[in-house]
């Protein structure tokens, strides 16, 4: 296993005036062992500095280091790294058994070797019983597995996940994220996971990287990317459903952004007051979204609580010490 370093990280697209900068100076240090997260939307640079750290991508300023090397220069085969895609890039003819060896027997590992490390993330990822078969005979879910199973037997310092739940069904990438939660408690390797989905990242990260047009604006832990969002993007684009940020709610000073969590909002018979637009039942909760003044906000209740209707004005409270604070300038918290 090994730390992971990001030092001063840049990457641009292009020459001259036609230059594209994608990741924007980005610093992290991931702990030996450690399961970290980059989340961000579509286009925000989060695949592109994964594959900088697999070696697929050049760098165009900065350093990356896995362990004590630098290994800007290497190629991917000798960064020890192992990469699980999204797309599962399994050999068709091959059975899982030998699409968990393949590399090993490139490698030229002794077949003895092979038997027992195949035969090891076998049963961690239960799939002893379906060693023989072939990739078109097993579901999504399980080709996703032998995926795994075949970065596993490399045995590398680093594993990296590219995105590899995105072809499952809601139900398929709940049980997966359980597995791989389960993988590394057992294995402990280091690990970078990519994805758009801000809940694989609050469920699966120890900390998390939330990106945004190529900068990095916030580094840590699930706890406190949820709690104490470092800027009205990471406020917005982390929890279902978002942040409240309001720009013009009562008593708000002269450029602050006001932000409140849906649960942190309690009905109340004065504070403030709002009209309800909809109300939708999702089950155990509720989630009220009403308008106050201009603008749009939404409440989360129990479903057990009576409802305003929409059409109705109630008033509403903040739970006390819940509100965050920005800036309407740079969006940064204050």
């Amino acid at each position: 296993m090994a730390s992971i370093t990001l030092q001063n990280i840049f990457k641009e697209y292009g020459t001259g005036a036609k230059t594209v900068p994608v990741i924007h100076n980005l610093n992290a240090q991931i702990n030996d062992g450690e399961f970290v997260v980059i989340v961000g939307p579509s286009g925000c640079g989060k695949s592109t500095l994964l594959r900088m750290v697999a070696g697929l991508e050049e760098i165009t300023g900065g350093h990356i280091s896995i362990g004590n090397r630098i290994v800007n220069d290497l190629e991917p085969a000798e960064r020890d790294i192992a990469m699980v895609f999204q797309n599962y890039a399994l050999y068709p003819h091959m059975s899982v058994f030998d699409n968990m060896a393949y590399g090993l027997k490139i490698a030229k590992v002794s077949i003895a070797d092979i038997q027992t490390r195949v035969d090891k993330a076998a049963g961690i990822l239960e799939l002893r019983n379906l060693l023989q078969r072939k990739p078109r005979e097993l579901s999504g879910g399980q080709r996703q597995r032998v995926a795994m199973g075949r970065a596993i037997v490399r045995q590398p310092q680093v594993f990296l996940f590219d995105e590899p739940l995105s072809n499952l069904d809601a139900k398929l990438r709940a049980q997966t994220r359980l597995e791989i939660q389960k993988l590394h408690r057992e294995l402990g390797i280091t690990s970078l996971f990519v994805t758009h989905d801000q809940v694989e990242a609050m469920t699966l990260a120890q900390r998390m990287i939330v990106m945004n047009a190529g900068v990095m604006e916030q580094f840590g832990t699930p706890e406190e990317v949820y709690n104490r969002p470092a800027s009205t993007f990471v406020a917005s684009f982390i929890g279902s459903p978002p942040m409240n940020l309001l720009h013009q709610a009562p008593g708000l000073p002269t450029g602050q952004i006001l932000g409140i969590r849906p649960e942190h909002l309690d009905l109340a018979t004065d504070g403030w007051e709002l009209k309800v637009d909809t109300v939708e039942l999702l089950g155990a909760e509720r989630l009220v979204h009403a308008h106050l003044g201009n603008e749009m906000l939404t409440l989360r209740l129990d479903a057990s609580m009576a409802a305003p209707k929409a059409g109705e004005l109630f008033h509403a409270k903040p739970k006390a010490g819940c509100i965050h604070h920005f800036s309407s300038e740079t969006g940064k918290r204050l």
